[in-house]
């Protein structure tokens, strides 16, 4: 696919939990030390944390990247559609695989949401929660995002222009910063979405989960993310509605896809939020 993609890949310990149907939920593995968990975005896999995984491990943390249920590499159980039936397979799959400590957990996007649920129906799984993204904090309808079909468009050169551009209306917000890999991860996580009927995210789903999540929670957002243009301002005050919020930080000139984007930044916040030595750790 791409060559950090695969070094990246080959390092991972590659572990399976039941997904329904004789199929698995796949799981990649990283390092040693406390287990941090992290739940990528919609229509993606655990290669949205492509440029994150080796720094958190140099920092001492084991990283657990699961394939969401339906994308990737992970089958699609039956009757699960959205991310409130993804959340209770993920749990049986971290009690077969890990057991029962508590983890700190990072949510991108569509992966904030599971987690949101996976959060208020499981608290003593989660040490700490990380949003970044995510949505389900307002039911305002938002024009659509000018997105382009791809599924008719052979691949190749024009296919991958398809991509750069949506990649360029939703993810990234600088054009030079949408490179070979992320035109190639892309193209391979979309191709294996089988979550089509995904709603909640178009809902203020997750503004009514936070009160049921007990654990420090905060925010790390792109002060360019398009699913939250012109509203940026309503970020902090949805997430306060969290019993432990510990703040909002934005990253400037990021878009969406802002652990990508601006990984240097994120890394380094994603650190300090982690940091043990902090009682009342603030993003």
């Amino acid at each position: 696919m791409h060559e950090d993609i695969d070094r990246i890949a080959s390092g991972a310990r590659v572990l399976h939990s039941p997904g329904g149907d004789g199929g698995a939920l796949v799981w990649h593995v990283w390092g040693e030390g406390p287990p941090l968990l992290l739940l990528h975005g919609g229509s993606g896999s655990w290669t949205h944390w492509l440029r994150n995984i080796e720094p958190l491990v140099a920092a001492g943390r084991s990283v657990w990247a699961p394939d969401l249920p339906g994308m990737g590499d992970s089958a699609k159980p039956p009757g699960c559609d959205d991310a409130d039936d993804s959340a209770p397979w993920l749990e049986q799959g971290l009690q077969q695989l890990l057991g029962a400590p508590a983890v700190d957990a990072i949510g991108f996007s569509y992966g904030g949401l599971v987690a949101g649920y996976w959060a208020a129906a499981e608290p003593a799984r989660f040490r700490s929660l990380l949003l970044v993204g995510a949505p389900g904090l307002s039911a305002e309808r938002r024009k659509p995002l000018p997105m382009r079909a791809w599924t008719l468009v052979p691949a190749g050169e024009r296919r991958d222009a398809v991509h750069r551009h949506n990649l360029g209306v939703l993810m990234i917000a600088d054009p030079a910063a949408i490179d070979a890999a992320a035109v190639a991860l892309h193209d391979a996580n979309v191709r294996r979405d089988r979550m089509r009927r995904r709603r909640l995210m178009l809902t203020d789903a997750l503004l009514h989960l936070l009160p049921r999540i007990a654990c420090p929670l905060a925010g790390l957002w792109g002060d360019l993310d398009a699913i939250y243009v012109d509203r940026l301002d309503s970020i902090g005050p949805a997430l306060a509605h969290a019993p432990q919020y510990r703040g909002l930080a934005l990253l400037p000139g990021a878009g969406h896809w802002v652990q990508y984007e601006a990984a240097d930044a994120f890394n380094a916040r994603v650190q300090r939020w982690l940091d043990p030595g902090d009682a009342v750790a603030r993003i």
